[in-house]
Order: structure tokens, then sequence, then C-alpha cells
């Protein structure tokens, strides 16, 4: 849904229709911070998971190209840049779930802020915004593809007798989503909301 609104606001604007354009778009933070929430909330399912039972899959390290924001590249490389010195599996798993969690959170608050700037036109460079929230949207369904790679390395380590516990803990971090969402979340609130424990001294 979020990529059938933003497209919609973005078909708008090539059509210098700029008024319908920041209406549109001033539709899809909410879809964002939906989106967001539930990734978020996957991710804490996995690093809980993993801290209290020690179950982790094999992991490979972001890959900068794979984001468009220069923020977030920035972000993968440093993250992939630790992953080489974290010696042992569980720790390399914990910090890329925590890493996909902060990204998830700071990109859900820079698209909403670019959608405040159109939106109530303070915007002092629009073509800017406007790509800032076309590469949010790029690298949070990034964040997406990755969450879903680990959670099916995850899935597949998983021993049977752990699959009630993990589906307990996944339904409760969505509750938790679910709750903050119908307050009317912000990107900054996912960033306090993800918070877990450190990562070899993080």
């Amino acid at each position: 849904m979020l990529s059938v609104a933003l497209n919609e606001a973005l078909e708008l604007r090539h059509a210098r229709m700029l008024t319908k354009s920041y209406r549109a778009a001033a539709m899809t933070p909410a879809l964002c911070d939906r989106l967001a929430g539930h990734l978020s909330a996957v991710l804490r399912s996995l690093g809980e998971h993993a801290k209290h039972y020690g179950t982790v899959p094999n992991t490979v390290s972001l890959d900068p190209s794979n984001f468009h924001g220069p923020k977030e590249q920035r972000t993968a490389r440093m993250s992939d840049l630790l992953s080489r010195v974290l010696l042992t599996r569980r720790h390399q798993f914990l910090h890329k779930i925590n890493t996909l969690a902060e990204m998830t959170g700071d990109i859900a608050r820079d698209f909403q802020l670019a959608v405040d700037n159109l939106s109530t036109g303070v915007s002092v460079h629009p073509d800017n915004d406007w790509l800032v929230m076309d590469n949010a949207h790029y690298d949070v369904n990034t964040c997406l593809r990755e969450a879903i790679v680990l959670l099916k390395s995850f899935v597949r380590v998983l021993p049977e007798d752990q699959l009630p516990a993990f589906q307990r803990t996944v339904r409760a971090q969505m509750r938790v989503s679910d709750s903050s969402y119908s307050q009317g979340p912000r990107g900054d609130q996912f960033i306090r909301a993800r918070r877990m424990a450190s990562v070899g001294g993080e």
C-alpha cells in the first residue's frame, strides 16, 4: 500500500499537479509507520529469542550497494566493517538485527520529516525532499527483504520445541507495534521502541 500511495503522489508531481501531489504524499507517512512498526517488531522478536535461547543462523553482512540513501549506505558500510571483527555467529546475527532496526526507525523518521516539509510548505528544496521519500521507500523495502531472509534462515535452525516460544514473542511484539500505531506513531517512536541489549560493546 505504501508503494501504491507513493507512486500516485510521484505521478501527480511529474504531471505538475503539485497541490494534489502534496495531498497524496500526506497519506503516506502512516503507511510507512505501520510497515516500519511491524518490521521492527519482527526484528525485535528475532533478537529477543536469539538472546534467550542462543538460536542463531549464519548471516551475511549488509551490502551498501543495496541501499539508496547516503545515510543508509554509510550505516551498511560501518555494519559490514564491524561484522568482520565480531568473532561469534551470535554477535554477527544480533548486530545485523540491531542495524536493520535502527535503519528502519531512522527511515520512518526521515520519511515523515520530508513529507512534513512538503505538505506544510516549508521545504527549501522540494526536489531533495521528494528524493528523500523515494530513497526511504526503496530502503525500507530493502530492510524488509533483509529481514525476510533473516527470518527464513532463523526458522530453518529453530528447534521445533522452541517454536511456540518464538510465536509468543512475535505476537507480543506485534501487539506492542499495533498499540503504538493506534496512538499515532512517528518514526522517532520506533527508534525508542527498538532498543535491544548491546552487542560487543555497542
